[in-house]
């Protein structure tokens, strides 16, 4: 079963930085690539950030935060996470962990490729 739970969110000022943080089983971490998305109110939900479950760690981004936030992973603690650095107004969203399989199309940060997700956790920037 995958379980995927996030934390960290919560709120901040324009300029500020968050980091979240999504825990997964040890299997799920290590036999799934993993991202982040979000979704806004009345927007649609979005690929932010993606990586490979291999060791080689191949990243995706978004353009809208690339060069802002880092996907990372701990491989001691099974956890994913998101540094979200210089952090905008239009970054206010509901953030979502989510794990693929790493056979399909998981860099192409598509919600559709992505089987599990977790609760969500808010994020909003004022």
């Amino acid at each position: 079963q995958v379980q995927l739970v996030e934390s960290g969110g919560g709120s901040v000022q324009a300029g500020g930085s968050l980091l979240l943080s999504c825990e997964a089983s040890e299997y799920t971490y290590n036999h799934y690539c993993m991202g982040w998305f979000r979704q806004a109110p009345g927007k649609e939900h979005e690929g932010v950030a993606a990586i490979d479950s291999d060791g080689d760690g191949k990243t995706s981004y978004a353009a809208s935060v690339k060069g802002r936030f880092t996907i990372s992973k701990d491989n001691a603690k099974n956890t994913l996470y998101l540094q979200m650095d210089s952090l905008k107004p239009e970054d206010t969203a509901v953030y979502y962990c989510a794990a693929a399989s790493c056979r399909g199309s998981w860099f192409r940060l598509r919600g559709a490729d992505f089987g599990y997700w977790g609760q969500g956790t808010q994020v909003t920037v004022s």
